[in-house]
């Protein structure tokens, strides 16, 4: 869209960005010399909390720097998002980049988003119809229910995965044993900080607490995006455009809306324009809605419980809705 580039709205913000790094590694830091003063005490787990979300934000953070909308240098934007990810939030920046860039690349398209794709979660009629006795059976039918506590292990599966791809030694991804060495060597720290400091009791409820929060902020934050909008059949050909917008919903912002879900909740505009800076996507979004009634796309947009009613509803309905994958709005606004 010509109108978004005539704003300016792609060039880089960098005074904005070297702000947020700067205001948030502060902020890490400052938590933990308060953990250092305030000693044994079940107070720690407010702190832990507070870590919780402020990992999050790194994660953010690394997310922008690896979609490069910090820097004009690739490489700077490349060591940005793996020292931010890495040493303050454990995450790989490497296998993060090659999971999003997929599910940026066909988003809800059965078979080609690993986002939907066969896990904990059923998000898809052809995985729940795999999954109709026993446990499994039980636990489709309540998983929309189930979605949001079982972010609080979001955390450590992360971690688990960054480590797991990063210790494959057949993987071809550059710079493999120095992610290894930054997140196995900031989770031990971590754990060895809390051992030392804390009894282990509270050591256990302090790194419990942190990655409850840290998991479920992040899939908080990710989990409206596109859970509860059409999927998309492997077969079907759709314009860039379309392939975006049509398969992500907007959540309405605020300041700390916008802070706390890492510009994220502008899903239409990231996926438009994924190396656009995050303080510009709200800036855009009247662009692109204007363009998107222009051609006749449908232009989703809710509030955040809005959102969240919306996934859990989806969610404990996957296998009633949409047997057939061309069932679905998306399928009837081809049509039309």
């Amino acid at each position: 869209m010509s109108d978004v580039k005539a704003a300016g709205l792609l060039e880089r913000r960098q005074g904005y960005y070297w702000i947020q790094i700067g205001v948030h590694v502060a902020a890490f830091f400052g938590l933990w010399v308060s953990f250092f003063l305030l000693g044994d005490s079940w107070s720690q787990l407010v702190l832990a909390a507070a870590l919780g979300v402020i990992v999050t934000q790194f994660g953010f953070l690394g997310h922008d720097a690896a979609h490069r909308q910090m820097f004009g240098s690739s490489a700077w934007n490349t060591w940005t998002a793996r020292i931010l990810a890495g040493a303050f939030a454990g995450l790989s920046f490497a296998w993060w980049r090659t999971k999003h860039n997929a599910h940026h690349k066909a988003p809800n398209r059965e078979g080609y988003d690993p986002d939907i794709a066969a896990g904990a979660i059923a998000f898809t009629p052809g995985i729940v119809a795999q999954r109709t006795t026993g446990f499994a059976g039980w636990f489709v039918k309540r998983q929309g229910w189930l979605f949001f506590p079982l972010l609080t292990l979001e955390g450590l599966n992360l971690h688990a995965e960054s480590i797991r791809t990063a210790r494959d030694k057949s993987s071809p991804r550059p710079w493999r044993r120095l992610e290894l060495t930054l997140v196995v060597g900031r989770l031990s720290a971590y754990v060895v900080i809390l051992l030392a400091f804390l009894p282990p009791g509270k050591a256990v409820a302090f790194f419990a607490v942190q990655m409850a929060v840290f998991g479920f902020c992040l899939g908080a934050s990710f989990a409206p995006a596109h859970k509860g909008m059409p999927l998309v059949p492997p077969e079907m050909k759709l314009d860039f455009l379309r392939r975006q917008v049509m398969v992500s919903r907007n959540v309405r912002g605020n300041p700390v809306l916008d802070w706390a879900m890492g510009g994220l909740n502008y899903q239409i505009e990231h996926h438009l324009f994924p190396n656009m800076p995050r303080c510009n996507l709200k800036k855009a979004r009247p662009i692109v809605r204007e363009h998107c009634e222009r051609e006749g796309v449908d232009y989703v947009e809710v509030g955040l419980f809005e959102s969240y009613g919306l996934v859990v509803d989806y969610l404990n309905n996957v296998g009633l809705r949409a047997r057939d994958p061309f069932d679905c709005p998306l399928s009837a606004q081809l049509r039309g």
